[in-house]
């Protein structure tokens, strides 16, 4: 009963018998199809298990941030009851945002702003803190703010304004796919661990922050204070380090 059901591919569906030319093509389209069925359905359980990796990391990174906080609060309150002074760990990463335009700026600080990809108003990089980066953050720190996200920080810059450079193209980051394709060999499948590698400042910060591409901020709400003038100076302005402070003004600028 099956045979008289089966379809013959050397007959179209209008009974019109089919050259070898049309068989070998309706043959191939077959083919084709079958595998294209199979891809997509590779794709769609890959992405499944992608979600599930996403959302077990992102517990795991909770619970990891949490005992590192409570490891510094009961370190403070042990250097208190022993009458001691509490050294605060030095941070790791810096967030810089772009205040000044390109007018009048000399060529030794637009370098180095350039190189630091902040060639715009606004624009935002995270920085990996060492003897290098300081130099430069102080020789072009007229021109910029800058200062040390916090966890919660990262994870909404990121989320809001994260774009992915992928084949010299400005990508949106709004599937784990993206970053699993570029970074997965390094170790970074989702969103979440691209997040916890920056906060973190992980062997794989130079891959992960060469994959973000540069944060496009907006003017915070309220303006600016004084961008001529310096954050720590007498008449509180923009520009310099804010450190902790730094995070009230991204959030207004998200």
């Amino acid at each position: 009963m099956a045979d008289r059901f089966r379809i013959n591919p050397a007959v179209s569906c209008e009974g019109q018998i089919l050259s070898e030319g049309q068989q070998k093509k309706v043959a191939r389209d077959a083919k084709l199809m079958t595998e294209k069925s199979a891809a997509i359905a590779k794709i769609k359980s890959e992405n499944k298990s992608l979600r599930k990796l996403a959302k077990s990391n992102f517990a795991k990174y909770q619970k990891e941030y949490f005992r590192e906080e409570n490891d510094l609060i009961n370190l403070r309150r042990q250097a208190h009851r022993e009458g001691n002074y509490f050294v605060e760990p030095e941070p790791k990463l810096i967030f810089a945002i772009r205040l000044a335009g390109c007018n009048k700026i000399p060529p030794k600080p637009k370098k180095i702003m350039e190189l630091l990809r902040l060639r715009q108003m606004n624009n935002g990089v995270f920085i990996k803190v060492n003897k290098a980066t300081l130099m430069m953050l102080r020789f072009i720190q007229t021109y910029i703010t800058y200062g040390y996200p916090t966890v919660h920080t990262v994870r909404k810059v990121i989320y809001k304004r994260g774009f992915g450079r992928i084949n010299k193209q400005r990508i949106a980051l709004d599937d784990n796919r993206k970053i699993h394709d570029s970074l997965g060999k390094h170790g970074i499948s989702c969103i979440e661990d691209l997040i916890h590698e920056i906060y973190t400042v992980g062997p794989n910060f130079k891959q992960a922050n060469n994959f973000l591409s540069h944060f496009k901020l907006k003017t915070p709400k309220g303006g600016f204070t004084a961008k001529r003038h310096g954050f720590n100076e007498p008449r509180s302005g923009d520009w310099g380090n804010r450190e902790e402070l730094l995070n009230p003004l991204i959030k207004r600028m998200l």
